[in-house]
């Protein structure tokens, strides 16, 4: 697979991932949405809304990149979480078109990115003001590994509050050769 191919893997299996995940939390009262699993960002719903707030950070410093990716261009305008638990909506009804708007961003992305691109050192300041220069295509895997990671959160807390979610694994979306 050619890299836009494996980034293109990586940008559907998020949106499949991420459209099951808020099925599936859909099915839950907000009392447990909402309830302490002891996670690092507490709840179901502060996991949710953290994967929100991570992409939404990773795609505004993306968007500064010299290619101008054209797909990220409603990050630019888009008002900056200032940390990384700070909520932005209180209800999973609001959350979810917003995670399928981020997701669509994601995926029109990827098909702009090219191997150059990849190459670049991106400057950017984090949510506490430290500067950092990082090769881009370590980056854009940090940012899909990011998502997976707390995903995988979100799918035992699922679990645990006995809804099945069935296959994560990534393998079943890599088509046959």
């Amino acid at each position: 697979m050619s890299l836009s191919e494996n980034l293109t893997l990586l940008a559907d299996y998020n949106a499949a991932m991420n459209q099951r995940m808020y099925e599936a939390a859909a099915q839950l009262p907000e009392e447990e949405l909402l309830a302490d699993r002891r996670a690092f960002f507490g709840s179901i719903l502060g996991t949710l809304n953290h994967l929100v707030v991570g992409d939404t950070l990773w795609l505004q410093r993306f968007s500064h990149h010299p290619a101008n990716f054209a797909a990220l261009a409603p990050m630019r305008d888009m008002p900056a979480p200032t940390a990384l638990s700070q909520m932005q909506f209180y209800e999973l009804g609001h959350w979810h078109p917003h995670r399928m708007e981020l997701d669509a961003i994601i995926n029109a992305w990827v098909r702009e990115v090219r191997e150059e691109h990849l190459a670049h050192v991106l400057e950017y300041t984090n949510t506490k003001g430290v500067v950092a220069r990082k090769r881009m295509s370590s980056l854009v895997l940090h940012f899909f590994n990011h998502q997976t990671h707390h995903r995988g959160q979100v799918t035992t807390m699922l679990s645990q509050a006995g809804i099945a979610f069935g296959v994560t694994d990534l393998l079943a979306g890599i088509p046959d050769e």
